[in-house]
């Protein structure tokens, strides 16, 4: 198949229904090839399931998908030898080794011989586990886990790799490090399609798309989606007692009959979304030191994804 198209993936009206709940409600979106295209929302938001859709493993209620020019839900078949996928679910076996784990992945792709032994060499040399390949896949950390389990996935060079929250429950240096493996894949013409909940991950796709009950509410690159969805500014408010300041201000916020759009901590920083900002700021400072809250620093800030997606989950 040949992936120099305008798009890898289209999905038009895309429903899933599961007797009388709607997991997946009309979705819309395409996919350019070589680019890694993120898809985000909240857990039973849809994501797996529009997933599942996409590579022929659940009929959809209503509309259809395209993979590669392929009608899925009418052909499936065609499109398998030519996608990857890396479900949210650890998926090589715990009591191989990863060389047995690789060699059994190759020959499910159809891989024999000298090019089987090829794949294996490149996919162990990515994942970083040079040294490593008589080592049994229960005693790897978590990230070296994923990181052969992505390897597995592309050992039969897909044009697309599906990934399923990828990088769940692992730390943070090995999630930027399973991130580099994704630039290295777009770099050889590979397509990425990633679930993902973390939002410095989200800040790394070329484009987005937001789910929220089954439906698309936000969809583009991260600047056009902090353009077009963020109402408001934001400011970020350095104090000496967080959960007090943020329970001062939602307090004015219900006196003042929702002043502001937003009020949420991140991390130890209070966060406002509000019009007007520039105006509210010494009414603001004067509320929290009013109720005792010293205010140590406060400034007008880019929104970053993570206070457009919550803003959008509102």
């Amino acid at each position: 198949m040949n992936a120099k198209k305008e798009h890898v993936i289209q999905a038009r009206g895309l429903v899933k229904r599961f007797g009388d709940f709607t997991a997946v409600d009309g979705i819309e979106f395409e996919v350019r090839p070589g680019e890694i295209f993120g898809f985000l929302g909240p857990n039973g938001s849809g994501k797996t399931t529009t997933i599942r859709m996409m590579l022929g493993l659940l009929q959809p209620s209503e509309g259809d998908v395209t993979v590669l020019g392929v009608p899925v839900t009418e052909k499936p078949e065609q499109i398998r030898p030519h996608i990857g996928y890396m479900s949210q679910r650890f998926s090589l076996y715990n009591d191989l080794t990863v060389m047995q784990n690789l060699r059994f992945y190759g020959r499910v792709y159809g891989l024999k011989n000298a090019k089987l032994r090829e794949r294996i060499s490149e996919a162990v040399e990515m994942a970083g586990l040079v040294g490593h390949e008589q080592t049994p896949t229960r005693d790897l950390a978590g990230g070296w886990r994923q990181r052969l389990a992505l390897g597995a996935a592309i050992l039969h060079r897909p044009q697309i790799v599906f990934l399923d929250e990828p990088t769940a429950g692992v730390d943070p240096l090995s999630r930027r490090a399973f991130w580099e493996l994704l630039y290295h894949l777009i770099r050889q013409d590979i397509t990425v399609f990633v679930t993902t909940h973390y939002m410095d991950e989200a800040e790394h796709c070329h484009r987005l798309a937001f789910i929220q009950h089954g439906k698309l509410i936000a969809y583009g690159n991260p600047e056009k989606i902090k353009r077009e969805m963020m109402r408001g500014q934001v400011l970020e408010i350095v104090a000496d007692d967080p959960p007090r300041a943020l329970k001062t201000l939602r307090a004015v916020n219900d006196d003042e009959n929702g002043l502001f759009y937003e009020i949420d901590l991140f991390g130890s920083l209070v966060h406002i979304v509000v019009p007007d900002i520039e105006e509210k700021m010494p009414f603001i400072r004067e509320k929290l030191e009013q109720a005792g809250v010293r205010v140590a620093d406060m400034n007008v800030i880019e929104p970053s994804l993570e206070d457009v997606f919550i803003a959008c989950m509102r």
